[in-house]
């Protein structure tokens, strides 16, 4: 879904511990990888202090290009970014490039310091790649100090977010360029937004749960078409396709018994989108604060409540590297809209076993709408199943 606070912080914030440790010394910490001794230090991601920071207590006017760019006075925010590309030859791609923001400090602590290596922010990065021809996956973490240029989100005459030579540089007014490199797995990619912001929820603010501010301000660039290059097994491919960017600020955490979420972002081919979370509590059952949005094809968003949809599991994937046992396979209806959609995995190994295993990856969709064919592809994340996300900042 909305990449729902508590699965940020939680990583986040375990990525910080280990910085923080190492902020005594001047060596970059790039590509530092995060590793099972993080999972030490998730306990402390639950006692994270919100003090001083911003929440997300109502409405507010989302401003663009403003709200593209970082927010410091709320503890996390993130960019999203997934996409579904096919070559010439008709191989399928998937990938995910997310970059995550969470302050080291609250504001009141913040103040002037000579060292270029002071830490106020750190920031943590995810890249995927799916070859869905290939039956492969690969996905990768680093995390760095938002000091010495190392990484950091801007928006000076665009939005860049970076870490290292993993980046999203804005290079026109609705243009955006993506680049990762690792391990010989690289996107260099040309993006361009078709239908600008959607805001989700009450106008860009999303409620998570019942507590006052436990809620974000949300909002996607659900139709971003999409050129350049795939690298994989020492192959460069030209790709096009449709990317998606969910984008999120807050300062937040998961209700009690909220366990993890199913996070749904489908692109059809009639040329509508849309996105819809279920968060899990612990009996199984879906809380009532799940939502989603179905944009037209003309880029307005129509709020869905839980009662509006259902998500029915069909299969399921027991993963051998975490042993978790996730959903495989979908059936999506929207009665409202009479939509009905088939969702299934390109791959059922796209499974992230990174300082928190999750698993995020390429569908495809098929079905029907009005009694017409429809069909596309999408992104899905399922958290909590490897692991309870309940009780996390």
């Amino acid at each position: 879904m909305s990449k729902l606070q508590n699965f940020s912080a939680l990583r986040v914030l375990a990525a910080l511990a280990i910085i923080l440790a190492a902020a005594g010394g001047a060596a970059a910490l790039w590509p530092r990888p995060v590793g099972p001794a993080q999972a030490s230090v998730v306990g402390l991601a639950a006692q994270g202090s919100t003090a001083g920071f911003a929440r997300a207590d109502g409405p507010r006017e989302l401003t663009f290009p403003r709200d593209h760019g970082p927010h410091p006075d709320f503890q996390t925010e993130w960019w999203y970014y997934t996409g579904n590309l096919q070559a010439a030859d008709g191989r399928r791609f998937g990938f995910q490039l997310t970059f995550f923001r969470r302050a080291a400090l609250s504001p009141g602590e913040r103040q002037a310091r000579a060292s270029a290596w002071a830490v106020e922010q750190v920031y943590l990065a995810h890249f995927t790649v799916t070859d869905a021809a290939a039956g492969r996956f690969w996905a990768f973490e680093r995390l760095e100090r938002g000091a010495a240029g190392l990484a950091g989100a801007e928006l000076n005459g665009g939005l860049r977010v970076w870490l290292h030579d993993w980046s999203v540089e804005q290079t026109g007014a609705d243009r955006y360029r993506l680049r990762a490199l690792q391990e010989g797995v690289a996107v260099d990619l040309e993006l361009l937004d078709r239908k600008g912001p959607v805001l989700h929820g009450e106008r860009g603010y999303s409620r998570k749960g019942p507590e006052a501010g436990n809620a974000s301000y949300y909002y996607s660039q659900t139709r971003l078409e999409t050129s350049g290059t795939v690298q994989v097994g020492g192959q460069s491919f030209s790709v096009t396709g449709l990317s998606w960017m969910d984008r999120e600020f807050s300062t937040s955490a998961l209700s009690q018994g909220q366990v993890g979420w199913n996070w749904f972002a489908l692109q059809l081919d009639d040329g509508s989108e849309i996105m819809m979370y279920t968060i899990r509590r612990k009996d199984g059952s879906p809380d009532p604060f799940s939502s989603g949005t179905w944009i037209d094809p003309q880029g307005v968003p129509h709020p869905l409540k839980l009662e509006d949809y259902q998500i029915t599991e069909e299969s399921t994937w027991t993963s051998p590297h975490s042993g978790g046992k996730y959903p495989a396979g979908w059936r999506v209806s929207v009665p409202s809209l009479n939509l009905s959609l088939q969702v299934e995995p390109l791959l059922a190994d796209q499974e992230l076993n990174l300082s928190y295993s999750y698993w995020e990856g390429a569908v495809r969709v098929t079905g029907t709408r009005d009694g017409g064919p429809v069909a596309g592809y999408g992104y899905v994340e399922l958290t909590g199943y490897a692991r309870s996300m309940e009780g996390g900042l």
